[in-house]
């Protein structure tokens, strides 16, 4: 039986997520992100369409690697100015009762005692509906804004702080408040048993703590956990923690690679390769008719800013693009930034060589992902073919013009592929990671090394 296709919605706290220069469209709202209004009828409309998450990305610091100045960023709105996610999950919690939301949240400047509380806090105000997409960050100005550094620790340097990180926070969710802890019990008025919380020690390289975790388990314990880096340091880490993983394939051929590398990895550190959910970012366009999905298409185009491109671009890749030549062969370039960014389109796929243009128009309408155009007919065979040529999961859907891309996704694209049995017609009951998962429980369980650090914790405990 083919597999259903998964879709989480992509979206940020900001007015330029994806596609720069779409926001004077007379059309699209992005510029309602300050409006609560706003986020709530996103989520009524993506539960409405049976998504499965609305996918929050978030960034400390500005794109100003690009002409080494912030200039261009901020003329554009290129992911600036920017809110904090997290704040409006509650508010679309309430809306909803089944979508769930995937948070980014970047460890590098986060401290894990008060995260954690974070974390714990909206999981239990969503009843379960919540994943946390682990960054370790890849902007120089996030450095200089948190701690006045003037570049960030070293990429391979990142990944070590998060294994630590994660180690730290598996602790406090999963092992410093036991089952059955919270009594409640009015009768003896104990409201929680002392003995059965337990202190957390940690003494590590980047992180020091000595204290219990403050939130009572929440119904997940710990978030569905999402990573996005697929550099080889960034493969590693997701084979061995992540529940889903993301990823900004232009081409199946890039896809196919970095899906086939993650699930081996994942089955050297002893899980089953298909127990993660891969999703490629990928946008939609669909219409009624071929010729309304071109027109379509063809009318954002006019809406793109090649210079609001290239400023994400060189924020994503740490490459200041103002001194390139625009019609020049892209090389690939090792640096501290996102790697895997400039890789996908340069030796991850050898049968074709980008220019910087060609690039940037890419860019422009989604981001590094495919961009799929037609009527829902087209677009559910494309889809389709992706998922069995890559053995891809799913699609982290960008927008072109919001919600106007996301409304047309549910009212259009989703019919077809329910028709088709290729895509859920109810959510199931649960938590999201027992949607996501069906049969495994809300909590993870082994061989996970969240289950390793509970079981650890309570025996030492005892």
């Amino acid at each position: 039986m083919a597999k259903k296709i998964l879709f989480n919605a992509f979206d940020m706290n900001c007015v330029v997520h994806q596609s720069p220069g779409l926001w004077r469209h007379p059309r699209d709202q992005a510029d309602r992100y300050l409006d609560l209004s706003y986020w709530t009828e996103l989520a009524r409309t993506l539960e409405r369409g049976k998504f499965d998450a609305l996918f929050l990305a978030d960034v400390l610091g500005v794109y100003d690697v690009y002409g080494a100045s912030n200039e261009t960023a901020l003329r554009e709105a290129a992911q600036v100015p920017l809110n904090d996610p997290l704040l409006t999950v509650s508010a679309m919690a309430v809306a909803t009762e089944h979508l769930g939301f995937g948070l980014t949240g970047t460890l590098s400047y986060e401290p894990p005692y008060t995260f954690a509380r974070r974390l714990s806090t909206l999981d239990h105000l969503t009843r379960g509906r919540i994943g946390w997409n682990v960054v370790t960050g890849y902007l120089d100005s996030a450095a200089r804004g948190m701690s006045g550094a003037k570049q960030q620790p070293k990429h391979d340097t990142r990944y070590d702080m998060a294994d630590e990180y994660l180690s730290l926070v598996y602790r406090l969710w999963e092992a410093s408040w036991e089952d059955g802890a919270v009594q409640r019990n009015r009768e003896t008025g104990v409201f929680t048993d002392p003995a059965r919380v337990h202190r957390i020690r940690h003494d590590g390289s980047f992180y020091q703590l000595d204290a219990i975790h403050l939130s009572e388990p929440s119904p997940q314990r710990t978030p569905v956990l999402y990573q996005a880096g697929t550099s080889e340091k960034g493969r590693n880490f997701a084979a061995q923690h992540a529940e889903c993983v993301f990823m900004a394939a232009p081409t199946r051929t890039v896809a196919a690679k970095y899906v086939a590398d993650i699930r081996r990895r994942a089955a050297d550190y002893g899980r089953d390769p298909q127990s993660i959910r891969i999703f490629n970012l990928t946008t939609i366009i669909v219409g009624e008719t071929a010729e309304a999905a071109a027109d379509r298409h063809a009318e954002y185009a006019r809406y793109v800013s090649p210079e609001g491109a290239l400023a994400l671009i060189s924020g994503w890749t740490g490459i200041d693009f103002s001194t390139y030549d625009f019609d020049a062969p892209i090389r690939y370039i090792r640096n501290e930034a996102v790697r895997s960014a400039i890789e996908s389109f340069t030796v991850a796929d050898p049968d074709r060589v980008w220019t910087l243009r060609e690039v940037a128009a890419h860019v422009g309408l989604g981001g590094f992902g495919p961009l799929i155009v037609g009527p829902a007919a087209e677009v559910a065979d494309e889809l389709s073919d992706w998922i069995e040529a890559t053995d891809l999961d799913g699609f982290n859907l960008a927008y072109a013009v919001t919600p106007e891309t996301f409304v047309d996704v549910v009212d259009l694209l989703v019919p077809e592929l329910q028709r088709r049995g290729r895509y859920k017609t109810e959510y199931r009951a649960g938590t999201l990671r027992e949607k996501l998962f069906p049969g495994q429980g809300a909590r993870l369980g082994a061989p996970h090394p969240a289950a390793a650090h509970r079981h650890a914790a309570i025996e030492e405990a005892s």
